[in-house]
């Protein structure tokens, strides 16, 4: 059975925030009366982007590789969690087309940084920062996220066989 070139992935992810924790968004940290809560720095951008990735290369999520059990893993920097996934991302031959997240947060205002986070995320990946983008939206005061409980994020990672001849690579 032949392999496909090109391949989807899809990523979602949630993170509670509550006063007493730092606010990790997009690889760097945002100042903001409220953090996110997880076991890592909780990074929902990064996150999503991790679960596109995989589930896109068909590796599972991010879950699967790096356990809220597992102590190592307690309060990493998630940047170390994505350039884990790009390892096994190219272990498979894979290279990263590009990638689309949108965050949900009602506050902070994150446009001001995106223009970091995509510095940041695409030096991380090794790739073109053209090749990234990253947008956010409130949900108009609806939800968890409008009540400022949390933020949420989506992402949609294409992906492409580096070693064979395609679109991408010819």
């Amino acid at each position: 059975m032949k392999k496909p070139l090109i391949r989807i992935g899809y990523g979602y992810d949630v993170h509670q925030l509550r006063e007493g924790y730092e606010l990790w968004l997009g690889g760097i940290k945002i100042d903001h009366d409220k953090g996110s809560v997880g076991h890592s720095d909780a990074d929902v951008i990064i996150h999503v982007i991790c679960d596109a990735l995989l589930g896109a290369a068909n590796l599972r999520d991010i879950g699967f590789h790096f356990p809220d059990t597992d102590p190592k893993y307690k309060g990493i920097d998630s940047k170390k969690l994505l350039a884990q996934v790009l390892v096994k991302l190219r272990e498979k031959h894979f290279e990263v087309g590009n990638i689309d997240v949108t965050l949900e947060a009602q506050a902070p205002k994150v446009n001001p940084h995106i223009p970091e986070m995509i510095t940041t995320l695409s030096e991380v990946m090794e790739v073109d920062p053209d090749d990234l983008s990253i947008k956010a939206t409130t949900t108009e005061r609806l939800g968890f996220v409008g009540r400022e409980e949390g933020v949420a994020a989506h992402a949609v990672a294409l992906i492409f066989r580096a070693d064979k001849p395609s679109v991408f690579n010819v």
